[in-house]
Parts: C-alpha cells; structure tokens; sequence
C-alpha cells in the first residue's frame, strides 16, 4: 500500500512542522525559527507558531538547555564549551547560567573523568606534555583553572591522592 507523498509546507502550517521537530528531540526556540524559514516558512507566521507551541509548554529554551547539557556532559564536554554551543543555539544567557551552575558540582568530576580516559593515572614529566594535556582539556571546554589544579594535583600530590 502506497503512502501519500508528504504535504508541501504551504499546505502544512508551521505549527505542525514545529511540533514534528519536537517530536524528534527537544529544540531551542532559535533552532526552530531556523528550521521553519528553511521551509519557507514566513517571519510572522513562524512567530505566532513558536509563540503557540511556548504558551502551550510544548516547546521550552530551559528545556532544552537541561537535556543538551545533560548530553553533551555526558560525552565528556566542559561548561565553556557548552555554554558556547548553547549561545550559538539561540538560547538566552539567563537560562544557560541557571542550568549549568545546577550542575556545577559536576564539572570538577567530569574534568578528572577525561583525564584519565584520555591519560591514566600517568603523571606530568615534563612542560610540553603539560602544555599538550592542558590543550585537549581546554578543547573539550573546561577553564584553565581547573585544568591547572588537576595537573598540579598530579604533579605534587600523585594521582593516587587525586578524586
């Protein structure tokens, strides 16, 4: 049995390409604005559709903040490079500080989880493989600060001691 071609999206209203994208995974209320016009969606009627879909809790930025941090630290991302991707999103600076400072306590964790993903236990000999260690913690997005103590920590202390 042959199924009818999807409808062209003047004959959908953007409302209900919006929800078919939500159904998928949850999206900032930016990536959906992008989506429509993609479609050829208008400005206007793009705007009443993601205002609907707000009022109606169905489409929510803090909402998608959580779940995206949620998965992105669970690939071993840091908080700036998070927040980073987050702000290319669309997804206001407000809501992108509430959700990573709830999980704030984590990030020291997530950091020697890498690192010894990546590392093991070895410890630092010598400046350059200092310097390259702390680049590939920096690339996955979390401050220098932090990565400073870990290598310090391994240095002085041994990994042994170290969380």
């Amino acid at each position: 049995m042959r199924q009818s071609p999807p409808p062209k999206p003047e004959e959908r209203d953007a409302r209900q390409v919006a929800l078919d994208l939500l159904v998928r995974r949850e999206h900032s209320r930016e990536e959906l604005r992008r989506k429509l016009a993609a479609r050829g969606f208008e400005g206007a009627e793009i705007r009443s559709a993601l205002d609907r879909l707000e009022a109606e809790r169905l489409q929510s930025d803090a909402r998608f903040a959580e779940s995206y941090i949620f998965a992105r630290q669970s690939r071993g991302f840091g908080p700036i490079r998070i927040r980073m991707e987050l702000g290319e999103r669309g997804v206001a600076d407000a809501v992108i500080d509430e959700h990573l400072d709830a999980s704030a306590s984590q990030w020291r964790e997530l950091l020697y989880a890498q690192y010894r993903k990546r590392y093991g236990n070895e410890p630092v000999r010598e400046y350059k493989e200092r310097a390259r260690r702390a680049r590939f913690l920096q690339q996955r997005g979390f401050p220098a600060e932090m990565i400073g103590r870990l290598l310090d920590d391994l240095t002085n202390r041994g990994p042994e001691r170290c969380p």
